[in-house]
């Protein structure tokens, strides 16, 4: 239920902060195949309480990994597709950048001695 960009700098952070947790993920998984999601619905589907799930949506919430709206006395959850294209782009971009870097050092370490 907050506005975040998708990932700004801070962004990063929180959106890797939020999937370290293995409960998390469950739950972005659930989110996402459900389409739409209660906190009581996913309590039924975890090994965690409801109230443990609110506090976890809260933090995917955070992040920018889910947004909820409220529907009469429920909030209902849905994945926000947008912050986890940006933060598989960033963490691609990444890659490239070490697997440049890493060419760039072979290269150089195979080079034959005074060149």
């Amino acid at each position: 239920m907050t506005e975040q960009a998708p990932l700004d700098d801070g962004g990063a952070d929180s959106v890797l902060v939020a999937l370290a947790d293995p409960t998390r993920r469950r739950l972005l998984d659930l989110v996402g195949s459900l389409g739409e999601a209660t906190a009581t619905t996913l309590a039924a589907q975890v090994s965690v309480t409801r109230q443990a799930v609110v506090k976890h949506l809260t933090v995917l919430d955070q992040a920018g990994l889910v947004t909820g709206r409220r529907v009469g006395r429920e909030v209902r959850y849905s994945v926000r597709p947008e912050t986890l294209d940006a933060t598989a782009s960033r963490l691609a971009a990444l890659a490239s950048d070490w697997d440049t870097r890493l060419a760039r050092l072979k290269e150089q370490a195979e080079a034959p001695e005074g060149s």
